[in-house]
This record gives C-alpha cells, sequence and structure tokens, in this order.
C-alpha cells in the first residue's frame, strides 16, 4: 500500500464507508507539544497524539526519544480508536517528521494500513474544527518486528557492510554544528542524505522517481541493504517513508546520533566524507 495520502483523497475516504482514524501528531523539536495548536483548531475527527510522552519513551541511554514500550504505545492506540483493521492517517503541522514517526511505529507494530497524509494541515482545505472526538475502544494490539530495526552495533555493521544514510543536516553530519548532542560528526560510513531533500518546497513528498534517483544516486541500487539514523528517530523515520516510495525498504536506527554519540566509546567521523 502506498504510505502516503493527499488531502483529496482522504476527504473523499473519511467521507466513505471505512473512514479511516486520524491522528494529529503536531511536534516541533525543542518547543511545546502541539496540543494548543490542536485545541485552537484541527481536521474534524482527529485524535491528538503528543510524540514525545506517547510516541517515544523516557530520554535516557536510549537515546532522545527511544520506541515506546509496546503495552503502552497499544493502549495509547486503542483509546484513539484504532482497530487491527482500521485504516490509519496520521498528519502534522507540514514538515511530515513526526507524522512519519507514528507511521512507522504502527507499521513496526504490526499495523497493516497506515499512511501519512502529504503535506500535512498545510494541504487541507476543509474546514477545521474545536471539537474533540470521543472515539470507541479500538482493539489493534502491537506485534512488533513488522519492520527492521537496528542498534548501535546494526548500524555501525551496515555502514561497513551496506549504505547507512544520515537523515540530518549536512552541518551536523559534517560536525560543523551540533546544538543538541553532546559532540558533532556521524558515524563511520554513513552517507549524508538530509531527510530535506525528500520534498519539494510545499513539504509534499517528491514524485518517487525522482525520489528513486535521489537515492540512486547515494549507492541504493536495489541490492545493496540500507539503513538509516538521524538526531533521536523522527526524521529518519520520514526518510524510511521516502525510501519505500522509492522503492527500497529500509532499516531505523532509532536510537540515531542521539543514543549513539552519548557513548564516549563510540567513534566518530567528521568532514563531508563517509569515513
Amino acid at each position: 500500500m502506498k504510505p502516503i495520502i493527499t488531502a483529496s483523497e482522504y476527504m473523499s475516504e473519511s467521507a466513505g464507508p471505512r473512514p479511516p482514524v486520524l491522528l494529529d501528531v503536531r511536534w516541533q523539536l525543542g518547543g511545546p507539544n502541539g496540543r494548543a495548536d490542536y485545541e485552537a483548531g484541527h481536521l474534524p475527527g482527529a485524535v491528538y497524539i503528543d510524540l514525545d510522552s506517547e510516541l517515544a519513551g523516557p530520554a535516557g541511554s536510549g537515546g532522545r526519544h527511544p520506541l515506546p514500550d509496546p503495552e503502552a504505545f497499544g493502549a495509547v492506540m486503542r483509546r484513539a480508536g484504532v482497530g487491527r483493521e482500521t485504516p490509519v492517517v496520521v498528519h502534522d503541522g507540514g514538515q511530515g517528521w513526526a507524522a512519519a514517526r507514528a507511521w512507522w511505529l504502527l507499521r513496526w507494530a504490526g499495523h497493516p494500513d497506515v499512511r501519512v497524509l502529504d503535506g500535512g494541515l498545510a494541504a487541507w482545505t476543509g474546514e477545521l474544527t474545536t471539537t474533540v472526538p470521543e472515539p470507541a475502544e479500538g482493539d489493534f494490539r502491537p506485534e512488533p518486528g513488522a519492520l527492521r530495526l537496528l542498534d548501535a552495533d546494526g548500524a555501525a555493521e551496515l555502514a561497513c557492510s551496506g549504505l547507512l544514510l544520515d537523515a540530518r543536516a549536512a552541518e551536523r553530519y559534517r560536525g560543523d554544528v551540533e546544538p543538541i548532542d553532546r559532540v558533532g560528526g556521524h558515524i563511520p560510513g554513513a552517507v549524508s542524505a538530509p531527510t530535506t531533500q525528500n520534498v519539494g518546497e510545499d513539504g509534499r513528498f517528491l514524485a518517487p522517481g525522482s525520489l528513486a534517483a535521489r537515492f540512486a544516486a547515494l549507492g541504493a541500487d536495489g541490492a545493496t541493504e540500507v539503513g538509516v539514523y538521524c538526531g533521536s528517530g523522527v526524521s529518519g523515520a520520514h526518510e524510511v517513508l521516502a525510501l519505500e516510495l522509492a522503492g527500497h525498504r529500509a532499516a531505523l536506527y532509532a536510537g540515531s546520533w542521539s543514543e549513539w554519540s552519548s557513548d564516549e566509546s563510540r567513534p566518530v567521523a567528521t568532514g563531508p566524507s563517509p569515513v
């Protein structure tokens, strides 16, 4: 199934016999959560989900956004009305990173029908509401493992044996700046592939052919195993989604640079080259 849906497609499906559950995951790195924005106006029927507390576990040695406990995550999804066979559409404010994190988690946990609203709230032309829905409890129960997950050792190995993409901004990859984590730079062998280049000026994903060409130029040849990391497993999920649009099933290193760089025994490369 295509992992994205347009606003017009969603509008049509929401009026049909099998309307998707809609999750609003507005979030910004380092800012307040998106609940106030959600309460000020959201898509009809949307349930707010907080990325920091509901799509991640407590920050620590596993990084800033380690994966949530599967049972806790399942309880959040059931309260939002997510069922085992219920279509789910996820959106954020337009950047796509938080929505992709929710998409990846649901897919990893075994949900078969999840899509990201392409362009997010910015692409919506319909009315907004302040009415908070009260969905019936869903019956979704996570079965983790449907998508491949990397740990730090797996990421290091893939950087040598396959293709490990770094989805952060190029200046963080090079180590020119590091506004968040202990040290700047990248995992040795990783290739710079900023998430921002997956989308056009309107925030919507590039066409699959354009994405395929982009990733082919970075080394994704269809035979090489591909993995992705970022700062804390959020924008990296966006890159995994872009790779799927391009025809590649990629693994995610969820701990990402926030986990890797916290361990002083792990090597760090700097500059524009992988090694």
